[in-house]
């Protein structure tokens, strides 16, 4: 295959990834901002185990692609677990609960005319702006606080990664089944066109596995929050653009697996191989939520929401970008990329997820419910 038809393939086949996963999120209100919130704040752990469904299914197929030669395991910029992650999945747990979606969740509650959701995706690329400040002084110490050179558990323990992937297929299908006879498996929801998240999971974990033999990568799109940063530096001060290394190194080298070509690319305002992997992913996600919401006839440009709100979000938004670079990846490289290839980075990073929606959601409910109901 010719390396142009080749990336047009790759970049027709993440927008339509993206496309039917901003559809399925939307239809679903597939959010993992709210399955972690809902944890904490009602006890409810109903969309969790929608997102366990999704790794195990997502390890299930990834181990098939790479049994065949569809894809390479541990995944490229995949690297050694740091105490980063896990302070980085803190970060980014309080900010996605304050913000009320995740780095893909504002892009599809925006898709669907969400103003908060604008307002965190805002927060993403200011946050992302102001984590290049001082990117420099993290990069020395990411190194010294290195836990072991292995990438992930299979290369920890020495067990092949087939076991570790029959084990978690195994336990999740024995809950799965338990969570069937007791009814806990489905949402009580009537609207129309609504999708369980049980079977949205399924999807979404199929779209990922499709958009990995595509691309060589699971779903990202953090990155690009960086560039679309660095473009506003460029327009507003592009002197002080060049003296930030972050926005001037080409860091990545990957090869398109359509086109065999190894193209180069990193946090700068350019198109080059971080564009063409996640650009037609967030246009899809954005394009395919707008779709699902207009053909129910919700789409609106929502109305006016208290300051503190706007607030709110808007430091969510920060945080989790902060947050998504300290730890090398966000919630969906983590926890659907890295999650199911049992990388210990992302394991460290759903761990930090936890304290840090816990702190969250008792910002949500002391500060902001509690002044409402005052």
């Amino acid at each position: 295959m010719q390396p142009l038809s080749g990336m047009i393939l790759t970049i027709a086949a993440l927008f339509i990834c993206g496309f039917l996963a901003g559809y399925l999120m939307h239809r679903s209100d597939f959010c993992m901002a709210g399955a972690f919130r809902d944890l904490f704040l009602f006890r409810n752990s109903s969309m969790l185990k929608s997102l366990l469904i999704l790794v195990a299914t997502a390890a299930i197929l990834f181990e098939i692609e790479f049994l065949v030669g569809l894809i390479a395991i541990p995944f490229p910029f995949f690297g050694a677990p740091t105490y980063f992650g896990l302070f980085g999945g803190i970060l980014f747990g309080f900010g996605m609960v304050l913000s009320g979606g995740c780095v893909v969740g504002v892009l599809y509650k925006s898709g669907s005319g969400s103003r908060p959701a604008m307002t965190a995706l805002f927060g993403l690329v200011v946050g992302s702006g102001i984590y290049a400040e001082f990117h420099q002084t993290i990069v020395p110490l990411v190194s010294q606080m290195e836990l072991t050179t292995s990438v992930t558990l299979p290369q920890l323990t020495g067990i092949a990664p087939f076991w570790w992937v029959l084990a978690l297929a195994g336990g999740v299908l024995f809950w799965v089944r338990r969570w069937s006879r007791t009814g806990r498996l489905q949402r009580s929801f009537g609207a129309e066109g609504y999708i369980q998240p049980w079977k949205a999971a399924l999807l979404l974990a199929l779209l990922v596995a499709l958009a990995a033999a595509s691309s060589g990568l699971p779903f990202g799109v953090t990155t690009s929050y960086l560039k679309v940063a660095a473009l506003f530096e460029q327009i507003l001060a592009p002197q002080h653009l060049a003296t930030l290394p972050l926005f001037n190194e080409q860091s990545v080298i990957h090869t398109i697996p359509f086109s065999g070509e190894a193209l180069v690319g990193g946090a700068g305002p350019v198109l080059d191989v971080i564009a063409l992997l996640q650009y037609p992913l967030i246009v899809g996600i954005l394009l395919g939520a707008a779709w699902s919401s207009a053909r129910l006839g919700e789409w609106s440009w929502r109305g006016h929401f208290p300051l503190a709100q706007v607030l709110t979000v808007f430091l969510g938004g920060i945080l989790m970008a902060i947050g998504s670079r300290i730890a090398a990846g966000c919630n969906i490289w983590h926890i659907w990329g890295g999650l199911p290839i049992f990388a210990l980075q992302s394991l460290l990073f759903l761990l930090g997820l936890f304290p840090g929606s816990w702190l969250g959601s008792l910002v949500i409910k002391r500060v902001i419910l509690g002044r409402a109901n005052g």
